[in-house]
């Protein structure tokens, strides 16, 4: 470890900002939604960025863009860093974007600093990371290590009836290479925390041990659709109070199972959605999220009988379906050490945390040694286009970055 160097945090911090010009929101943060005129305009910029830092590009055929940089071992494998450039509808500037060009400027201070590593270290913009436009998230890395076929990636299709793979091609950036014939050393991934942990504990590092696995049950409830004035109370097939009940539940099995255990409802779609009208079909998705695997199967299956006891009493119809899930993940112990060892030999304030959200790291780990790096976030906000951190905190994030890689990629040289 090279105890005496660290990353230029003002050109981070200006890459971040020239980043965030592409795709602006309506309130300061970033509306670059995956595989959209946005999305080419930025992966253009992170290309030309990448080549002025020597760095050599490839692009599998789901958009993952690859960026190298050789290391003096011609046999050794790789070292991965990064995340994905792409953005929720109203998103902030620095979800994603900051894994990404902090790897990038991890490679520009080896390059001022004049150090060669035995491994290569390759900087990755996973496509569709967010699933905001095209269902589910993590789909480039998901097809990446063999969840999903490119056959599957390329008929994804959007709210307006458009598909990926299309869409892909007409922003230029659907490549040649098969998707995961790439072997990795290890995979370091840097984050915003997207909570409000580490900054309550003034801490600048999160330590990331486990990530939350995930399911989620998406419910259609058919009821009638009457007039809500002239209908009798007790001749309704209400689909409506079902869902309020079921929303019920959701709180009441999570609160059953705490600790580390999180459940709720986030967007429920009524058909027709009228104030004088009962609904016809009331369409919500359930998340659930916990580190221990048997909880979090339990909970979706507790949910699940009461919502259907629910349905059977009030006479609604009601229909499961899984639209998301990945189990919990256990990050690499010998890289989780790289980063805690790294955090204290730096200064920074570090704890230990599990990630609440998903991200490709969580994919990764499935196929080679993977760890996250966390720093805080103003308020916790994060898929909100308030999002904030600061200088400060982007620089201790991919100092420790920089740090936990030379671990593992191995110093060459240094003039």
């Amino acid at each position: 470890m090279i105890s005496n160097i660290y990353i230029n945090s003002e050109r981070l911090w200006q890459s971040l900002a020239d980043m965030a010009k592409i795709g602006p929101g309506v309130a300061g943060g970033n509306n670059r939604q995956t595989v959209t005129d946005a999305d080419g305009e930025a992966r253009a910029l992170f290309a030309e960025w990448c080549k002025g830092a020597g760095l050599v590009m490839s692009v599998d055929k789901v958009g993952n863009m690859f960026m190298m940089r050789p290391g003096s071992d011609p046999d050794a494998l790789p070292v991965y860093v990064g995340s994905h450039l792409d953005t929720v509808p109203a998103g902030g500037k620095y979800d994603g974007v900051l894994g990404v060009l902090a790897g990038l400027e991890l490679v520009r201070t080896l390059n001022d600093n004049k150090i060669s590593t035995r491994h290569p270290i390759v900087v990755v913009n996973w496509s569709n990371e967010e699933g905001a436009r095209f269902h589910p998230a993590m789909l480039g890395s998901g097809v990446f290590i063999g969840k999903q076929d490119i056959a599957f990636a390329y008929a994804r299709e959007d709210m307006d009836g458009k598909r990926f793979g299309d869409e892909l091609r007409r922003i230029g950036w659907a490549g040649e290479e098969e998707p995961g014939n790439r072997k990795m050393q290890a995979y370091f991934e840097l984050h915003i925390e997207q909570g409000p942990v580490l900054e309550a504990a003034s801490k600048e590092i999160g330590v990331i041990t486990h990530c939350q696995g995930m399911k989620r049950p998406q419910y259609t409830l058919t009821g009638k659709a009457v007039h809500t004035g002239s209908t009798p109370m007790h001749m309704r097939v209400n689909a409506g109070l079902a869902a309020a009940r079921i929303t019920e539940v959701v709180q009441e099995v999570a609160m059953a199972e705490q600790p580390n255990a999180v459940a709720g409802i986030g967007k429920m779609v009524y058909s027709p959605c009228s104030p004088n009208v009962l609904p016809s079909t009331v369409l919500f998705a359930i998340d659930i999220r916990t580190v221990d695997g048997d909880k979090l199967q339990r909970m979706y299956d507790t949910i699940w009988q009461r919502a259907e006891k629910i349905c059977a009493e009030l006479g609604v119809g009601c229909k499961v379906e899984e639209v998301g899930s990945f189990d919990p993940v256990t990050f690499a112990p010998e890289l989780v050490n790289a980063v805690r060892s790294s955090a204290e030999a730096l200064g920074y304030g570090h704890m230990d945390m599990v990630s609440g959200s998903g991200h490709d790291a969580c994919w990764i780990a499935e196929v080679a040694p993977a760890a996250m790096i966390m720093c805080p976030c103003v308020d916790g906000l994060s898929h909100n286009e308030a999002e904030a951190i600061s200088p400060e905190w982007a620089a201790a994030g991919a100092d420790v970055l920089l740090h936990s890689v030379l671990k593992v990629a191995g110093q060459s040289n240094q003039n």
